[in-house]
């Protein structure tokens, strides 16, 4: 794969032991999707859908009235976020990425308040029953810079 800003990639040949290797537009490495033009914008997207279908399979314990709005909270950033943000430290955040994970985050909010899109409430309104802020996009931003710090910290420690 060559990772390329340009429209057209370069076509490259690469043989191992006389077969040629395919160029490929993107593939999965350790987990993330990692594409030829750099973005990663069908990680994001990736990560949003397993995240919701992660939701949907706890569905029973995230939206059940019963169990503390704090408690299910606990249980969503336990279970459901590390799905959502595993690779975040490597993602670039545009303002069209922001909007889709700021909008995931109040998806998953009203599933568990249990409020439909029909119900015309703003997502303030949801936050404040909720009992929370917007922090998702806090935490990527924290978990980005940690990773920028052990990145820049890496020669210093080799030097040692």
């Amino acid at each position: 794969m060559v990772v390329s800003r340009k429209q057209e990639l370069p076509i490259i040949n690469i043989y191992i032991k006389g077969t040629r290797l395919k160029q490929k537009d993107q593939f999965k490495y350790l987990g993330s999707l990692i594409s030829s033009d750099g973005r990663n914008n069908s990680e994001v997207a990736s990560r949003i859908a397993q995240a919701k279908t992660n939701f949907q399979k706890m569905k029973t314990v995230l939206t059940n009235k019963n169990i503390s709005i704090r408690t299910r909270r606990r249980a969503l950033e336990c279970y459901i976020e590390p799905i959502l943000m595993y690779g975040c430290e490597a993602w670039t955040i545009s303002k069209q990425t922001q909007k889709k994970l700021e909008a995931t985050e109040m998806w998953f909010l009203r599933r568990m308040l249990r409020i439909s899109w029909t119900a015309k409430k703003t997502n303030d309104t949801v936050l404040e029953e909720a009992h929370t802020t917007r922090l998702l996009i806090s935490k990527i931003r924290k978990r980005q810079a940690t990773f920028f710090g052990h990145v820049m910290r890496r020669e210093k420690l080799e030097e040692s």
